[in-house]
């Protein structure tokens, strides 16, 4: 009698190490792509509220095809395109690409909010004191600008988190595909995304909780 061949084994420690080490690729490309992402955002923010003009309406038009269509698209759709103007891009280095440009149109929103929420009088009173331009920018509408939407902000980040899930379909292995990789070969849907989405709690958790912390520390 021949032995019989197990083609699906239960979930194990190992298993376990492997969605941790896919956790950590999913944490560093989301920090990289919220990192750039933020900076490159409050640039456009910044040329958005300060630029009335053409350029102000065509950068505004790019940043909105960015919010409007679905990240699962743009990752495919540049993933696949990158190689016909040259560009040989593997799968990390393309999804932090679009994650970046992404986040960027999200946060030039928010920074330009920050911006205009500073009050025109307020400005004035910084200029009448001697201040420049760039120390108005930095000591006034900074500080009171991204206090006032740094909730946005955290929203953005946890969003951006999330959505780096989609990398997966570039084959990236980050938790998702790693969990997809679990479940097909343990047929143990259930524990594994629980698993799984123990976690993207574990990684957005203390974002959120230190982002709460700040903010109460702002109102003292």
């Amino acid at each position: 009698m021949q032995p019989s061949i197990t083609f699906f084994s239960g979930f194990n420690p190992n298993d376990l190490l492997f969605l941790g080490q896919a956790a950590l690729r999913t944490l560093w490309i989301s920090l990289l792509a919220i990192s750039i992402g933020s900076l490159m955002g409050i640039i456009f923010g910044w040329l958005l509220s300060v630029s009335k003009n053409v350029g102000a309406f065509t950068l505004a038009s790019i940043l909105d095809v960015f919010r409007s269509v679905p990240l699962i698209i743009q990752l495919v759709l540049f993933f696949n395109f990158a190689p016909m103007i040259g560009l040989r891009l593997d799968p990390f280095d393309a999804g932090l690409i679009v994650l970046t440009v992404y986040t960027s149109a999200l946060v030039a929103n928010v920074a330009r909010g920050g911006i205009e929420a500073v009050g025109v009088a307020m400005r004035r009173a910084a200029r009448s004191l001697g201040m420049t331009y760039w120390q108005d920018m930095r000591y006034v509408v900074w500080p009171i600008g991204l206090r006032a939407v740094f909730p946005a902000w955290v929203g953005v980040a946890l969003g951006v988190m999330k959505d780096s899930a989609l990398v997966s379909v570039l084959g990236y292995v980050e938790l998702l595909k790693a969990s997809q990789i679990l479940i097909t070969r343990t047929q143990e849907t259930i524990l594994i995304l629980a698993v799984a989405g123990a976690f993207y709690f574990a990684l957005s958790y203390p974002i959120s909780l230190y982002a709460s912390r700040l903010e109460e520390r702002w109102k003292q």
